[in-house]
């Protein structure tokens, strides 16, 4: 689907997530916590690489429906314009949808999880997302789109909301008549009753106006979840919607009641479920999840995350010449990696034999990739 513009922009991620931190500081604000911040960063890098391990599939699927099945044939000009808006009305559903369904929620809360806001949240994504929206999107291949002016519109969409992920950014009451920024997508990560299922916007936020879901931001924001996550493992993070929603529809009292909690809205609430708590509706109510790591922890987390974002970028440019198998052990070492790194910083015992038997596999993996 064309170059990889998430790979090219990586570097502008972190310098960006640098003058973030530099503003903060001159305002005297603090907007990031190191554990928080690298389980979000983790989150991104466990979802790039994840992803890597059915991408080719979707790619091939969506070419297929493309060449085969498409309902018209658009000249280039019509197919990229279609690409830009049609991708960016989709996203809305998409989005909407997954705050809708508890299935697509248990995909998308990943990126809700955090507790504060900051570039960092942007990255923070799940591994399966890109499955749930794949069927959203494919719709595009049948109105006659091609790969590449999908692929491209779908990289500069995720690629603009990166700056709408901050708290430094004012209100612009006069840009957002027409286009998403910082504010108004403080309201759709809050979790102030007034905020909830707001603003889904991904470029334009005339879609929210049009179908009902526009609030703009006049209280301040409180961030997460309404189940707090409470923990800052991103691979935790990314199993753990899924595991919630497994074992509440065990707790179903029928089959028909296990279904619809697959299906309803993250809110349902029959009787024989567990009644949901009121969350948080200001700061001063809010008990963030925190851990007090030693700063020994802490330097050697950022020097294994700065390990993983270099092996991150050497992947998404160049681990087209690996076989599929090459990159599931690099995959899997990298999450061991995440996880140890959320070990060490929450001061979790099992880190204590995952560490050795990391280290023994990173080497065994570095052996077999070099030596033919």
């Amino acid at each position: 689907m064309g170059p990889n513009l998430i790979a090219f922009a990586i570097p502008f991620f972190f310098l960006l997530i640098g003058v973030e931190v530099a503003v903060a500081h001159a305002r005297k604000r603090k907007v990031y916590r190191l554990p928080d911040a690298l389980c979000d960063l983790g989150c991104g890098v466990g979802q790039q690489m994840g992803v890597l391990l059915y991408s080719g599939f979707l790619l091939a699927a969506y070419a297929w429906v493309f060449e085969h099945a498409r309902l018209v044939t658009l000249p280039v000009w019509a197919q990229w314009v279609l690409a830009f808006v049609g991708v960016d009305f989709l996203y809305y559903w998409w989005h909407r949808l997954s705050h809708e369904v508890n299935l697509l929620w248990a995909a998308h809360v990943v990126h809700h999880q955090s507790e504060d806001y900051n570039l960092a949240v942007a990255l923070r994504q799940s591994v399966t997302t890109t499955a749930t929206s794949f069927p959203f999107y494919v719709v595009l291949a049948f109105a006659g789109v091609g790969p590449l002016p999908f692929g491209v519109a779908a990289a500069l969409s995720t690629l603009y909301q990166f700056w709408i992920h901050t708290e430094l950014v004012p209100p612009l009451p006069r840009f957002e008549l027409l286009f998403n920024d910082a504010s108004a997508h403080r309201v759709h990560h809050a979790i102030n009753v007034r905020y909830l299922d707001k603003n889904y916007a991904a470029t334009l936020t005339v879609w929210d106006r049009l179908f009902g879901t526009w609030e703009p931001e006049t209280v301040e924001p409180v961030y997460g979840t309404t189940h707090a996550f409470g923990s800052f493992n991103p691979v935790w993070a990314q199993l753990a919607g899924y595991v919630g929603l497994f074992r509440t529809a065990r707790q179903a009292p029928n089959l028909w009641q296990a279904v619809q909690v697959v299906f309803r809205k993250p809110g349902w609430c029959p009787r024989w479920m567990t009644a949901h708590r009121q969350a948080p509706q200001t700061r001063a109510e809010q008990q963030k999840y925190t851990v007090t790591p030693s700063r020994v922890s802490q330097a050697y987390a950022v020097f294994w995350f700065a390990m993983l974002a270099v092996a991150t970028f050497s992947m998404l440019m160049w681990g087209g010449e690996l076989s599929w198998l090459q990159v599931a052990c690099v995959v899997a070492a990298i999450y061991f990696t995440l996880a140890g790194i959320s070990g060490v910083l929450e001061g979790r015992a099992w880190v204590r034999v995952l560490e050795p038997v990391r280290y023994v596999g990173i080497a065994a993996l570095g052996f077999t990739l070099v030596v033919p």
